[in-house]
């Protein structure tokens, strides 16, 4: 029986894995549909050389840094239970590599190969597994503390703060200290041009595979059989379609509004998915989806920040959304099953982001200065594909 509930425990966790995995295809193709076609390549190119740097940073260094487990010891023991903590391992790893893919999306078109594989490398073996510590694996004793001041620990079932929030707010300290695109802005901050999608059915596509791909990062974030619960699944379908109609209505038809709606739901139900009920789920999802199509229009309009893809918007806003929402919907007094503390959940959500902004400036700030982040103004003009790769999306 031992041997059996086990083996059903990497099975289960495997599955989450390669749906996790898979996401990354979706973070791939929605770059690719977002960014101008002169940028096609790079976007598919940098989302899985993300990849691979992320898994050798977290293998040899984020992953002890976070759960102080190392891979130095012999394949017999390292199998032990049917090899559970490798399939966790790469479960884990899943997420760490979406910190990067994340970032992607908002420094497209302008930033520079290598030196975004090297601050992948630093965000998934430092900054990330730091804080995943402390979070998940109750690093330092701070969730115990926490638990004495608020009434309860900070609850982030499958990451809204954890890895949402953490990429969302790297990604604006990236997307500040690169600036704006070409002939974005002009000189007094108003639009230029629009940079139009380059494939809307790209773009779809991607946000399609992130949408299958979430119910295994959602529910499979129980981490084995005995504690799945149908209750996340149905608060992460209720979320998502709640982000898609509110982000349909607020940004009137728009097909890219539409299709980021349910990530942004998705994104802001993750802390909490565990314990709300499906009625506050949804909505979470439609304050994340309004709160998306809003904080974009503002960010490109007036506040001057070329976010792309909008993931500062999507997940950095919508996860510091989410995090609080698991404080106000996960409470016993909206349906929920309790053992939440707002006050617990405001402080973990703003701590995140903050951490997230500052290892953003700081490991960004110190590779502008050494290496440069940024193309030339030729080679931007040109696009990445060429410049960078020396083929076009569009190549026979």
């Amino acid at each position: 029986m031992e041997t059996l509930q086990s083996g059903s425990n990497v099975v289960f966790l495997l599955l989450g894995a390669i749906l996790v995995l898979f996401m990354h295809a979706g973070f791939a193709f929605l770059e690719v549909g977002t960014v101008r076609e002169k940028n096609q390549v790079n976007a598919l190119v940098k989302i899985f050389s993300d990849f691979g740097v992320s898994t050798v940073a977290y293998f040899f260094i984020g992953y002890n840094v976070a759960y102080g487990m190392d891979f130095f010891a012999a394949a017999s023991e390292l199998s032990v239970n049917n090899g559970y903590e490798l399939v966790k391992f790469f479960f884990l790893l899943t997420f760490a590599a979406a910190i990067p893919a994340i970032v992607s999306g908002g420094i497209a078109e302008r930033a520079k190969f290598y030196p975004q594989l090297i601050a992948s490398m630093l965000i998934v073996a430092f900054a990330y597994p730091f804080f995943e510590g402390i979070v998940w694996n109750g690093n330092f004793g701070l969730q115990d503390k926490l638990a004495e001041f608020a009434g309860a620990p900070f609850r982030d079932f499958a990451g809204s703060i954890v890895v949402h929030a953490m990429g969302g707010w790297i990604a604006l300290a990236a997307v500040i200290l690169l600036g704006a695109r070409q002939g974005r802005y002009t000189k007094d901050g108003k639009i230029a041009a629009s940079f139009a999608p380059s494939s809307i059915p790209f773009l779809a596509l991607g946000a399609w595979i992130l949408t299958v791909g979430w119910f295994g990062f959602n529910v499979m974030s129980a981490q084995n059989v005995a504690d799945i619960s149908g209750l996340v699944a149905m608060n992460s379908l209720m979320a998502m379609v709640g982000g898609l109609l509110a982000a349909l209505i607020a940004g009137k038809n728009d097909p890219g509004f539409l299709h980021n709606g349910p990530l942004a739901g998705l994104v802001a139900v993750c802390a909490g998915s565990d314990v709300m009920h499906p009625m506050g789920s949804l909505v979470v999802g439609l304050v994340a989806g309004a709160l998306f199509v809003w904080s974009f229009t503002q960010a490109q309009n007036r506040w001057g920040i070329d976010d792309v893809l909008g993931v500062w918007p999507l997940h950095g806003l919508c996860g510091v959304w989410g995090g609080i929402a698991a404080g106000i919907f996960g409470a016993t007094s909206l349906g929920g099953l309790g053992d939440v503390s707002l006050m617990a959940q405001v402080i973990g959500s703003l701590a995140g982001a903050m951490y997230a902004l500052l290892c953003g400036f700081i490991i960004y700030g110190l590779l502008k200065s050494m290496t440069g982040i940024r193309l030339t103004e030729e080679e931007e003009f040109n696009g990445a594909d060429l410049s960078i790769h020396k083929i076009s999306a569009s190549s026979r």
